[in-house]
């Protein structure tokens, strides 16, 4: 065989195609990070957070959060207006609310649910009471920043924006999805809330780790996408969400009022999104490293 006037034999052509498929997996396998490396990137990251931003940094980074999720919540209500066929207007609304989602990952913005997930990765880089104090400024922090965020999007939505009433009317039927539990009226559905939350932030936490995991836009955005779309086609509770679906429809002037969706969406739905971030996702995967990788990923003061 000849190429450019060389001859090659079989065996160097055999040599070609195997250096070809090792460069090609090399490739491959950079385009994502291996999940104890990502542990390590969400550690690193968090322990700079908890003693280098400051409060008004971090309140600033909240209320973009509390934005941009809204901004998605807003655009999956607009995607699935019209949809008859109920699986396509699930998948849209996924669709839309994975952009806002996308928003707060790429900018570096906070989130209060996302912050659930990585706080806990910084016991590998602090006290238990450093850690205590940190997570409670920024429980805190992210709680305050993300509902100004949405609400004031929500405001300006509905103040600067006109939209047919089948938007709207979309929007009521997600909301009514979302108050389900007040139908009940007792302990055992608030506590329903409560679990869904924590299956809320399982999903959204998972979604946060696999974002981490790719290093190309397309690699972070896919497993949002997919990951997002589940937790919304299943209706699970995601607090910073939910304020964004809630203070749409508070300021259209319709909407269950805001002392029943914080009693029965937001309160339970935050606790449970703690609960899940740190019980099914952050402490799953620390406590899934070993000593020697634990050590590894320490930073060395």
């Amino acid at each position: 065989m000849a190429h450019d006037g060389i001859l090659k034999t079989p065996n160097t052509v055999k040599f070609d195609l195997t250096i070809f498929n090792l460069s090609n997996a090399i490739i491959m396998e950079n385009r994502f990070l291996d999940v104890h490396k990502v542990v390590g990137e969400m550690s690193r990251e968090t322990w700079k957070n908890l003693r280098e931003i400051t409060t008004i940094k971090a309140l600033i980074l909240s209320v973009m959060g509390g934005s941009f999720i809204t901004f998605g919540a807003w655009f999956s209500v607009l995607l699935s207006t019209g949809i008859e066929i109920t699986g396509t207007a699930l998948l849209l609304q996924g669709l839309g609310f994975s952009v806002g989602f996308f928003m707060v990952i790429l900018s570096g913005a906070l989130l209060f649910s996302e912050t659930n997930v990585v706080l806990p990765a910084s016991l590998l880089n602090c006290t238990s009471k450093e850690l205590v104090r940190g997570s409670l400024k920024f429980w805190v922090i992210t709680i305050v920043g993300n509902s100004i965020g949405a609400y004031f999007v929500g405001f300006f939505i509905n103040y600067a924006q006109e939209y047919p009433p089948e938007v709207f009317e979309n929007l009521s039927h997600i909301i009514d999805k979302k108050m389900y539990y007040i139908r009940g009226g007792d302990t055992i559905h608030w506590f329903k809330a409560l679990l869904s939350g924590i299956f809320g932030n399982w999903m959204v936490g998972m979604a946060a780790v696999f974002a981490i995991m790719g290093k190309t836009i397309i690699g972070k955005y896919i497993p949002v996408f997919l990951i997002v779309s589940l937790f919304v086609a299943a209706n699970f509770q995601h607090s910073p969400a939910n304020m964004g679906y809630f203070s749409l429809i508070m300021h259209s002037g319709n909407g269950p009022g805001w002392q029943n969706a914080l009693l029965w969406n937001i309160l339970p739905a935050a606790i449970g999104n703690i609960l899940g971030g740190i019980v099914m996702v952050a402490l799953p995967f620390w406590y899934a490293l070993s000593p020697h990788q634990k050590d590894k990923l320490k930073i060395k003061s």
